[in-house]
């Protein structure tokens, strides 16, 4: 465990604890851009620093009620499934000697920039939906096919979230709040969370089984991340949420076109 690894959990966990936004968005470019790690242990590392974080997530939201299981197991139907898969294919390509890191850099950047329009246009979009729920065709197809529409949203995410580690949260939680407009948040981010957790365990353990997890570096984030989490969200309180989404937005933006540049 190096003091560089404890630095970059460190600097991910206070930005999550300030802003509220999902750690694969801003682990995994950072450790690419800022400490040279190749994409794929990157992506893979993060994976499993993410199932391990938020797994005392699912106890809490769980406790309180505020899990959707019913809707966990339909994106999950579709996410588990798609991300072995996706491992699958990977595999595939390193055993024909094709270096991936390439389609994980192109994945990782176009799903950066998706999350920041995302993150700036979510309060919009939410509120939107609600004043409009019962006027549209779209919406009214939705409605009857709402099922169908998670288990398909739910293998999308199980591509994604396997290519770049990036998508569990931030847009995870976007496509509950289109899908289902009538839940509570905190209900949103308890079903979140709940389906974020096995998909990112399993596309985690898809990139240990072909040796893309460097422990050292999870240790090290998980020994600086979670106390900055804990030290971001006291200092975020005292920020205003109107300053701070903007800027991740921003921030996210540019590394994910600096990503797609390189």
């Amino acid at each position: 465990m190096e003091l560089f690894h404890i630095a970059a959990g460190a600097l991910v966990g206070l930005i999550i604890g300030l802003t509220g936004v999902g750690g694969g968005s801003l682990m995994t470019p950072i450790l690419v851009l800022g400490f040279g790690i190749s994409p794929a242990i990157a992506v893979g590392t993060d994976l499993l620093y993410a199932a391990l974080t938020k797994c005392s997530g699912i106890y809490f939201h769980h406790k309180n009620n505020t899990i959707d299981w019913k809707v966990v197991l339909l994106l999950g139907s579709g996410s588990v499934p798609c991300s072995i898969i996706t491992i699958s294919i990977l595999e595939h390509l390193k055993q024909a000697g094709v270096n991936f890191d390439n389609i994980i850099m192109l994945t990782l950047s176009v799903m950066l920039i998706l999350t920041s329009f995302i993150i700036l246009i979510k309060s919009r979009l939410i509120a939107f939906i609600h004043s409009k729920h019962n006027d549209s065709f779209v919406v009214n197809f939705v409605r009857n096919f709402r099922p169908h529409i998670t288990v398909f949203c739910g293998c999308l995410l199980g591509c994604v979230v396997t290519l770049s580690s990036v998508g569990a949260g931030a847009i995870g939680s976007a496509i509950l709040f289109l899908l289902y407009p009538h839940k509570r948040s905190i209900a949103i981010v308890g079903t979140d969370i709940a389906h974020a957790v096995p998909l990112t365990a399993v596309a985690g353990l898809g990139h240990l089984h072909f040796g893309s997890v460097d422990f050292s570096l999870l240790f090290g984030l998980l020994f600086g991340g979670i106390p900055a989490i804990y030290l971001g969200s006291l200092i975020g309180k005292k920020l205003p949420d109107k300053v701070l989404r903007p800027l991740i937005a921003l921030l996210l933006l540019g590394m994910g076109i600096k990503l797609m540049i390189s």
